[in-house]
Protein backbone atom coordinates (compact mmCIF):
# COMPACT_ATOMS: atom_id res chain seq x y z
CA UNK A 1 0.00 0.00 0.00
CA UNK A 2 1.34 3.40 -0.97
CA UNK A 3 0.49 6.62 0.79
CA UNK A 4 0.99 10.18 -0.40
CA UNK A 5 3.62 11.10 2.18
CA UNK A 6 5.82 14.08 1.26
CA UNK A 7 6.38 16.82 3.80
CA UNK A 8 3.87 19.64 3.36
CA UNK A 9 6.36 22.50 3.51
CA UNK A 10 5.12 24.64 0.66
CA UNK A 11 3.16 27.87 0.62
CA UNK A 12 0.63 29.36 -1.79
CA UNK A 13 3.23 31.66 -3.38
CA UNK A 14 5.52 28.76 -4.22
CA UNK A 15 2.57 26.82 -5.62
CA UNK A 16 1.46 29.80 -7.73
CA UNK A 17 4.87 30.27 -9.34
CA UNK A 18 5.28 26.56 -10.09
CA UNK A 19 1.88 26.35 -11.76
CA UNK A 20 2.29 29.66 -13.58
CA UNK A 21 5.30 28.14 -15.32
CA UNK A 22 3.19 25.13 -16.22
CA UNK A 23 0.29 27.30 -17.36
CA UNK A 24 2.55 29.18 -19.76
CA UNK A 25 4.31 26.14 -21.22
CA UNK A 26 1.97 23.11 -21.01
CA UNK A 27 0.76 22.56 -24.57
CA UNK A 28 -0.81 19.38 -25.90
CA UNK A 29 -3.94 18.58 -23.92
CA UNK A 30 -4.65 16.79 -20.62
CA UNK A 31 -2.46 13.73 -21.17
CA UNK A 32 0.49 15.95 -22.02
CA UNK A 33 -0.29 18.14 -18.99
CA UNK A 34 0.00 15.12 -16.70
CA UNK A 35 3.44 14.48 -18.18
CA UNK A 36 4.48 18.07 -17.55
CA UNK A 37 3.21 17.83 -13.95
CA UNK A 38 5.16 14.64 -13.35
CA UNK A 39 8.36 16.09 -14.74
CA UNK A 40 8.11 19.36 -12.81
CA UNK A 41 6.47 18.37 -9.52
CA UNK A 42 7.37 14.70 -9.03
CA UNK A 43 10.80 14.36 -10.67
CA UNK A 44 12.26 17.85 -10.23
CA UNK A 45 10.59 19.39 -7.19
CA UNK A 46 9.75 16.09 -5.41
CA UNK A 47 6.46 17.35 -4.02
CA UNK A 48 5.02 13.84 -4.20
CA UNK A 49 6.25 10.31 -4.91
CA UNK A 50 5.55 8.30 -8.08
CA UNK A 51 2.90 6.04 -6.58
CA UNK A 52 1.12 8.90 -4.87
CA UNK A 53 1.02 10.81 -8.15
CA UNK A 54 -0.32 7.76 -10.00
CA UNK A 55 -3.06 7.39 -7.39
CA UNK A 56 -4.10 11.03 -7.81
CA UNK A 57 -4.23 10.62 -11.58
CA UNK A 58 -6.40 7.51 -11.22
CA UNK A 59 -8.83 9.38 -8.98
CA UNK A 60 -9.11 12.39 -11.28
CA UNK A 61 -9.60 10.25 -14.38
CA UNK A 62 -12.45 8.47 -12.58
CA UNK A 63 -14.32 11.66 -11.71
CA UNK A 64 -16.19 13.96 -14.08
CA UNK A 65 -14.30 17.15 -14.80
CA UNK A 66 -10.99 18.30 -16.28
CA UNK A 67 -8.56 15.60 -15.11
CA UNK A 68 -5.32 17.57 -15.45
CA UNK A 69 -6.75 20.61 -13.63
CA UNK A 70 -8.11 18.37 -10.89
CA UNK A 71 -4.67 16.78 -10.45
CA UNK A 72 -3.13 20.26 -10.29
CA UNK A 73 -5.76 21.39 -7.76
CA UNK A 74 -5.06 18.32 -5.61
CA UNK A 75 -1.30 18.88 -5.73
CA UNK A 76 -1.78 22.52 -4.76
CA UNK A 77 -4.05 21.42 -1.89
CA UNK A 78 -1.45 18.95 -0.68
CA UNK A 79 1.46 21.37 -0.94
CA UNK A 80 -0.13 24.60 0.26
CA UNK A 81 -3.56 23.83 1.73
CA UNK A 82 -6.78 25.44 0.44
CA UNK A 83 -4.98 28.61 -0.67
CA UNK A 84 -2.43 26.43 -2.45
CA UNK A 85 -5.22 24.69 -4.33
CA UNK A 86 -6.66 28.05 -5.41
CA UNK A 87 -3.19 29.28 -6.39
CA UNK A 88 -2.56 26.15 -8.50
CA UNK A 89 -5.84 26.51 -10.40
CA UNK A 90 -5.48 30.27 -10.92
CA UNK A 91 -1.90 30.11 -12.19
CA UNK A 92 -2.48 27.13 -14.47
CA UNK A 93 -5.71 28.52 -15.93
CA UNK A 94 -5.26 32.26 -16.35
CA UNK A 95 -2.71 32.37 -19.19
CA UNK A 96 -4.88 30.47 -21.67
CA UNK A 97 -8.10 32.08 -20.40
CA UNK A 98 -6.72 35.59 -20.94
CA UNK A 99 -5.55 34.74 -24.46
CA UNK A 100 -8.94 33.30 -25.41
CA UNK A 101 -10.86 36.23 -23.93
CA UNK A 102 -8.68 38.65 -25.90
CA UNK A 103 -9.45 36.64 -29.05
CA UNK A 104 -13.16 36.73 -28.23
CA UNK A 105 -13.15 40.50 -27.68
CA UNK A 106 -11.30 41.06 -30.96
CA UNK A 107 -13.17 38.51 -33.05
CA UNK A 108 -15.76 41.03 -34.21
CA UNK A 109 -13.01 43.15 -35.78
CA UNK A 110 -11.82 40.27 -37.97
CA UNK A 111 -13.38 40.95 -41.36
CA UNK A 112 -12.41 40.52 -44.99
CA UNK A 113 -11.65 37.37 -46.99
CA UNK A 114 -8.24 36.65 -45.41
CA UNK A 115 -9.54 36.98 -41.84
CA UNK A 116 -12.59 34.88 -42.63
CA UNK A 117 -10.33 32.30 -44.24
CA UNK A 118 -8.21 32.13 -41.08
CA UNK A 119 -11.34 31.66 -38.97
CA UNK A 120 -12.51 28.89 -41.29
CA UNK A 121 -9.11 27.25 -40.94
CA UNK A 122 -9.59 27.25 -37.17
CA UNK A 123 -12.89 25.44 -37.62
CA UNK A 124 -11.14 22.77 -39.71
CA UNK A 125 -8.62 22.37 -36.88
CA UNK A 126 -11.50 21.20 -34.69
CA UNK A 127 -12.22 18.34 -37.12
CA UNK A 128 -8.64 17.03 -36.92
CA UNK A 129 -8.35 17.44 -33.16
CA UNK A 130 -11.69 15.82 -32.30
CA UNK A 131 -11.02 12.97 -34.73
CA UNK A 132 -7.69 12.35 -32.98
CA UNK A 133 -9.45 12.36 -29.60
CA UNK A 134 -12.11 9.91 -30.78
CA UNK A 135 -9.49 7.55 -32.20
CA UNK A 136 -7.28 7.64 -29.11
CA UNK A 137 -10.16 7.26 -26.67
CA UNK A 138 -11.70 4.41 -28.66
CA UNK A 139 -8.44 2.47 -28.49
CA UNK A 140 -8.10 2.90 -24.72
CA UNK A 141 -11.71 3.03 -23.50
CA UNK A 142 -13.50 0.72 -25.96
CA UNK A 143 -10.89 -1.93 -26.80
CA UNK A 144 -13.14 -5.01 -26.78
CA UNK A 145 -16.46 -6.13 -28.26
CA UNK A 146 -18.56 -5.26 -25.25
CA UNK A 147 -17.26 -1.74 -24.82
CA UNK A 148 -17.22 -1.02 -28.54
CA UNK A 149 -20.90 -2.02 -28.63
CA UNK A 150 -21.60 0.36 -25.73
CA UNK A 151 -19.83 3.14 -27.64
CA UNK A 152 -21.95 2.54 -30.75
CA UNK A 153 -25.15 2.48 -28.68
CA UNK A 154 -24.15 5.74 -26.99
CA UNK A 155 -23.46 7.26 -30.41
CA UNK A 156 -26.97 6.30 -31.53
CA UNK A 157 -28.62 7.67 -28.38
CA UNK A 158 -26.71 10.95 -28.63
CA UNK A 159 -27.52 11.40 -32.31
CA UNK A 160 -31.22 10.59 -31.91
CA UNK A 161 -31.84 12.51 -28.68
CA UNK A 162 -30.27 15.91 -29.22
CA UNK A 163 -28.90 18.08 -26.45
CA UNK A 164 -27.75 17.31 -22.93
CA UNK A 165 -30.64 14.88 -22.35
CA UNK A 166 -29.26 12.50 -24.95
CA UNK A 167 -25.75 12.77 -23.51
CA UNK A 168 -26.88 12.06 -19.94
CA UNK A 169 -28.98 9.14 -21.20
CA UNK A 170 -25.96 7.76 -23.09
CA UNK A 171 -23.77 7.86 -19.98
CA UNK A 172 -26.52 6.23 -17.92
CA UNK A 173 -26.85 3.51 -20.55
CA UNK A 174 -23.09 3.01 -20.42
CA UNK A 175 -23.09 2.56 -16.64
CA UNK A 176 -25.90 0.00 -16.76
CA UNK A 177 -24.31 -1.88 -19.65
CA UNK A 178 -20.97 -1.83 -17.85
CA UNK A 179 -22.51 -3.43 -14.78
CA UNK A 180 -23.78 -6.24 -17.00
CA UNK A 181 -20.97 -6.71 -19.54
CA UNK A 182 -17.77 -5.28 -18.05
CA UNK A 183 -17.24 -7.25 -14.85
CA UNK A 184 -13.75 -8.27 -15.80
CA UNK A 185 -10.68 -8.64 -13.67
CA UNK A 186 -10.70 -6.30 -10.69
CA UNK A 187 -7.95 -3.72 -11.05
CA UNK A 188 -5.44 -3.52 -8.24
CA UNK A 189 -5.70 -0.45 -6.02
CA UNK A 190 -3.37 1.36 -3.63
CA UNK A 191 -4.17 3.51 -0.64
CA UNK A 192 -4.17 7.27 -1.07
CA UNK A 193 -4.06 10.02 1.50
CA UNK A 194 -7.21 11.93 2.44
CA UNK A 195 -5.37 15.29 2.35
CA UNK A 196 -6.66 15.98 5.83
CA UNK A 197 -10.26 16.14 4.58
CA UNK A 198 -12.78 14.57 6.95
CA UNK A 199 -15.56 12.36 5.70
CA UNK A 200 -18.08 14.86 7.08
CA UNK A 201 -16.58 17.72 5.06
CA UNK A 202 -16.30 15.48 1.98
CA UNK A 203 -19.97 14.56 2.30
CA UNK A 204 -20.86 18.26 2.59
CA UNK A 205 -19.01 19.03 -0.65
CA UNK A 206 -20.80 16.19 -2.44
CA UNK A 207 -24.10 17.52 -1.15
CA UNK A 208 -23.23 21.03 -2.35
CA UNK A 209 -22.38 19.60 -5.77
CA UNK A 210 -25.83 18.00 -5.97
CA UNK A 211 -27.67 21.04 -4.64
CA UNK A 212 -26.06 23.26 -7.27
CA UNK A 213 -26.62 20.76 -10.07
CA UNK A 214 -30.34 20.45 -9.41
CA UNK A 215 -31.03 23.77 -7.70
CA UNK A 216 -29.38 26.21 -10.10
CA UNK A 217 -31.90 25.63 -12.95
CA UNK A 218 -34.79 26.27 -10.56
CA UNK A 219 -33.17 29.35 -9.08
CA UNK A 220 -32.30 30.77 -12.50
CA UNK A 221 -35.85 30.19 -13.71
CA UNK A 222 -37.40 31.87 -10.67
CA UNK A 223 -34.97 34.80 -10.66
CA UNK A 224 -35.05 35.32 -14.43
CA UNK A 225 -31.34 36.12 -14.32
CA UNK A 226 -29.19 35.54 -17.41
CA UNK A 227 -26.12 35.53 -15.16
CA UNK A 228 -27.55 32.56 -13.26
CA UNK A 229 -28.57 30.90 -16.52
CA UNK A 230 -25.01 31.26 -17.77
CA UNK A 231 -23.54 29.89 -14.54
CA UNK A 232 -26.00 26.98 -14.57
CA UNK A 233 -25.23 26.05 -18.18
CA UNK A 234 -21.48 25.88 -17.64
CA UNK A 235 -21.80 24.22 -14.24
CA UNK A 236 -23.97 21.47 -15.73
CA UNK A 237 -21.53 20.95 -18.59
CA UNK A 238 -18.62 20.66 -16.17
CA UNK A 239 -20.57 18.18 -14.06
CA UNK A 240 -21.03 15.65 -16.86
CA UNK A 241 -17.61 15.53 -18.52
CA UNK A 242 -16.26 12.00 -18.29
CA UNK A 243 -13.12 11.05 -20.19
CA UNK A 244 -11.18 14.27 -20.76
CA UNK A 245 -11.45 17.86 -21.88
CA UNK A 246 -12.58 17.18 -25.44
CA UNK A 247 -15.81 15.63 -24.16
CA UNK A 248 -16.92 19.06 -22.97
CA UNK A 249 -17.39 20.02 -26.65
CA UNK A 250 -20.83 18.41 -27.19
CA UNK A 251 -22.00 19.41 -23.73
CA UNK A 252 -21.15 23.06 -24.24
CA UNK A 253 -22.56 23.02 -27.76
CA UNK A 254 -25.89 21.83 -26.37
CA UNK A 255 -25.87 24.51 -23.68
CA UNK A 256 -24.76 27.63 -25.57
CA UNK A 257 -25.28 27.01 -29.29
CA UNK A 258 -28.51 25.12 -28.74
CA UNK A 259 -29.90 28.06 -26.77
CA UNK A 260 -28.78 30.64 -29.34
CA UNK A 261 -26.30 32.37 -27.04
CA UNK A 262 -23.32 31.64 -29.33
CA UNK A 263 -23.33 30.95 -33.07
CA UNK A 264 -22.03 27.65 -34.41
CA UNK A 265 -19.24 29.44 -36.27
CA UNK A 266 -18.08 31.31 -33.17
CA UNK A 267 -18.15 28.07 -31.21
CA UNK A 268 -15.85 26.24 -33.61
CA UNK A 269 -13.49 29.19 -34.02
CA UNK A 270 -13.02 29.34 -30.25
CA UNK A 271 -12.57 25.59 -29.98
CA UNK A 272 -9.94 25.65 -32.72
CA UNK A 273 -8.11 28.52 -31.05
CA UNK A 274 -8.18 26.69 -27.71
CA UNK A 275 -5.91 24.05 -29.25
CA UNK A 276 -3.18 26.64 -29.82
CA UNK A 277 -2.86 27.93 -26.27
CA UNK A 278 -1.23 26.25 -23.27
CA UNK A 279 -3.13 25.13 -20.21
CA UNK A 280 -6.46 23.36 -19.79
CA UNK A 281 -8.93 22.98 -22.65
CA UNK A 282 -11.74 23.97 -20.27
CA UNK A 283 -10.64 27.59 -20.67
CA UNK A 284 -12.62 27.41 -23.90
CA UNK A 285 -15.49 28.29 -21.55
CA UNK A 286 -13.98 31.76 -21.06
CA UNK A 287 -14.16 32.38 -24.81
CA UNK A 288 -17.80 31.28 -24.93
CA UNK A 289 -18.76 33.39 -21.92
CA UNK A 290 -17.13 36.43 -23.54
CA UNK A 291 -18.88 36.07 -26.92
CA UNK A 292 -22.28 34.94 -25.62
CA UNK A 293 -25.16 37.02 -26.93
CA UNK A 294 -27.15 38.12 -23.87
CA UNK A 295 -25.43 40.09 -21.14
CA UNK A 296 -23.46 39.36 -19.02
CA UNK A 297 -20.77 38.71 -21.60
CA UNK A 298 -17.30 40.13 -22.24
CA UNK A 299 -14.90 39.84 -19.31
CA UNK A 300 -17.70 39.29 -16.77
CA UNK A 301 -19.32 36.55 -18.83
CA UNK A 302 -15.92 34.91 -19.27
CA UNK A 303 -15.32 34.91 -15.49
CA UNK A 304 -18.75 33.44 -14.76
CA UNK A 305 -18.34 30.68 -17.34
CA UNK A 306 -14.78 29.88 -16.27
CA UNK A 307 -15.59 29.49 -12.57
CA UNK A 308 -18.78 27.56 -13.28
CA UNK A 309 -17.22 24.97 -15.60
CA UNK A 310 -14.37 24.13 -13.19
CA UNK A 311 -16.32 24.27 -9.90
CA UNK A 312 -18.17 20.91 -10.08
CA UNK A 313 -15.00 18.94 -10.78
CA UNK A 314 -13.29 20.49 -7.75
CA UNK A 315 -16.31 19.92 -5.48
CA UNK A 316 -16.40 16.27 -6.52
CA UNK A 317 -12.65 15.87 -6.03
CA UNK A 318 -12.70 17.26 -2.49
CA UNK A 319 -15.88 15.32 -1.72
CA UNK A 320 -14.63 11.96 -2.94
CA UNK A 321 -11.08 12.06 -1.53
CA UNK A 322 -12.00 10.69 1.93
CA UNK A 323 -14.08 7.85 0.42
CA UNK A 324 -12.00 7.01 -2.65
CA UNK A 325 -10.04 3.98 -1.44
CA UNK A 326 -13.09 2.07 -0.26
CA UNK A 327 -15.20 2.92 -3.30
CA UNK A 328 -12.75 2.14 -6.09
CA UNK A 329 -11.97 -1.30 -4.66
CA UNK A 330 -15.56 -2.40 -5.38
CA UNK A 331 -15.85 -4.53 -8.55
CA UNK A 332 -19.24 -3.04 -9.46
CA UNK A 333 -17.84 0.50 -9.31
CA UNK A 334 -15.05 -0.46 -11.69
CA UNK A 335 -17.48 -2.17 -14.07
CA UNK A 336 -19.83 0.80 -14.14
CA UNK A 337 -17.00 3.20 -14.91
CA UNK A 338 -15.75 0.99 -17.76
CA UNK A 339 -19.20 1.24 -19.32
CA UNK A 340 -19.44 5.00 -18.73
CA UNK A 341 -16.04 5.58 -20.30
CA UNK A 342 -17.01 3.53 -23.36
CA UNK A 343 -20.16 5.63 -23.71
CA UNK A 344 -18.01 8.76 -23.71
CA UNK A 345 -16.39 7.53 -26.93
CA UNK A 346 -19.80 7.41 -28.61
CA UNK A 347 -20.74 10.87 -27.34
CA UNK A 348 -17.56 12.38 -28.71
CA UNK A 349 -18.06 10.52 -31.99
CA UNK A 350 -21.47 12.15 -32.33
CA UNK A 351 -19.88 15.56 -31.73
CA UNK A 352 -17.32 14.86 -34.45
CA UNK A 353 -20.20 14.73 -36.92
CA UNK A 354 -22.40 17.48 -35.49
CA UNK A 355 -21.44 20.25 -34.85
CA UNK A 356 -17.81 19.82 -35.93
CA UNK A 357 -17.91 18.17 -39.36
CA UNK A 358 -21.16 19.66 -40.67
CA UNK A 359 -20.05 23.19 -39.72
CA UNK A 360 -16.44 23.07 -40.91
CA UNK A 361 -16.41 20.85 -44.01
CA UNK A 362 -18.16 22.69 -46.84
CA UNK A 363 -15.77 22.20 -49.80
CA UNK A 364 -13.59 19.34 -51.06
CA UNK A 365 -10.43 21.20 -50.06
CA UNK A 366 -11.69 21.30 -46.47
CA UNK A 367 -11.61 17.49 -46.40
CA UNK A 368 -8.01 17.57 -47.62
CA UNK A 369 -6.97 20.05 -44.94
CA UNK A 370 -8.79 18.15 -42.18
CA UNK A 371 -7.15 14.86 -43.18
CA UNK A 372 -3.77 16.57 -43.39
CA UNK A 373 -4.21 17.94 -39.88
CA UNK A 374 -5.27 14.52 -38.59
CA UNK A 375 -2.20 12.85 -40.15
CA UNK A 376 0.09 15.51 -38.71
CA UNK A 377 -1.31 14.86 -35.23
CA UNK A 378 -1.51 11.07 -35.40
CA UNK A 379 1.41 10.02 -37.60
CA UNK A 380 3.87 12.89 -37.50
CA UNK A 381 3.10 13.56 -33.80
CA UNK A 382 3.08 17.30 -34.47
CA UNK A 383 2.23 19.56 -31.50
CA UNK A 384 -1.37 20.83 -31.71
CA UNK A 385 -0.25 24.45 -32.01
CA UNK A 386 1.68 23.59 -35.18
CA UNK A 387 -1.47 22.14 -36.74
CA UNK A 388 -3.52 25.15 -35.62
CA UNK A 389 -1.06 27.61 -37.13
CA UNK A 390 -0.71 25.60 -40.35
CA UNK A 391 -4.44 25.26 -41.02
CA UNK A 392 -5.09 28.89 -40.05
CA UNK A 393 -2.47 30.03 -42.59
CA UNK A 394 -3.90 27.66 -45.21
CA UNK A 395 -7.36 29.09 -44.60
CA UNK A 396 -6.04 32.64 -44.91
CA UNK A 397 -4.32 31.80 -48.21
CA UNK A 398 -7.54 30.30 -49.58
CA UNK A 399 -9.39 33.42 -48.51
CA UNK A 400 -6.80 35.66 -50.19
CA UNK A 401 -7.11 33.85 -53.53
CA UNK A 402 -10.89 33.85 -53.31
CA UNK A 403 -11.32 30.09 -53.04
Amino acid sequence: MSEVTPARQGNPGEVFLAFLKLGLTSFGGPIAHLGYFRDELVTRRRWIDEQGYADLVALCQFLPGPASSQVGFALGLWRGGPLGALAAWTAFTLPSAILLVLLALGAGALDGPVAQGVLHGLKIVAVAVVAQAVWGMARSLAPDRQRSAIAVAALAVTMLAAGSIGQVAAIGLGVVAGLVWCRGEVAATHATASFGISKRFGAAMLALFGVLLFGLPLLANVAGSQGLNLFDAFYRAGSLVFGGGHVVLPLLDAEVVGKGWVSGDEFLVGYGAAQAVPGPLFTFAAFLGAVSGPVPNGALGAAIALVAVFLPGFLLLVGVLPFWDAFRARPLAQAGMRGANAAVVGILGAALYDPVWVSAIVRPVDVVLAVAGFVLLMVWKAPPWVVVDGLAVAGGVMGAVGY
